[in-house]
């Protein structure tokens, strides 16, 4: 694992080519940690050369199931039991990195929507 800071666009070009290659790391492998320290550091730098307004990641989550005419039940491969979908889509519970994985193949949606931090509900 070689990270550096993504000071440049070509930086940021050169590290969403390597996120591509080890998108699918083995969880507990020295890539998965890479992919989960590179993704925080991409969406950093996309927030501040390119913010936009995108859904937070439920709502991404929503829209998509909308637009897949996808039922809550229909995600419980990827998030684990009807009531953990429900709590992941009634904001009780945050997203873990094994489900942003799951759920940005299934839905495909960007890890980095993903991976945004979002308000839970009490």
């Amino acid at each position: 694992m070689n990270l550096k800071p993504i000071k440049t666009e070509e930086d940021y070009r050169a590290a969403l080519k390597r996120l591509e290659i080890i998108f699918d790391a083995k969880l507990g492998t020295p890539e998965s940690d890479e992919l989960d320290i590179l993704g925080l550091m991409v969406d950093d730098y996309e927030n501040r050369h390119y913010p936009i307004g995108a859904p937070d990641p439920i709502e991404a989550i929503k829209i998509r199931m909308e637009e897949m005419h996808l039922k809550q039940v229909d995600l419980i491969s990827e998030i684990g039991g009807k009531s953990r979908v429900s709590e992941i889509l009634n904001r009780k519970r945050r997203l873990t990195i094994g489900m942003i994985r799951k759920l940005a193949t299934r839905l495909n949606l960007s890890v980095n929507l993903l991976i945004k931090d979002y308000q839970l509900l009490h």
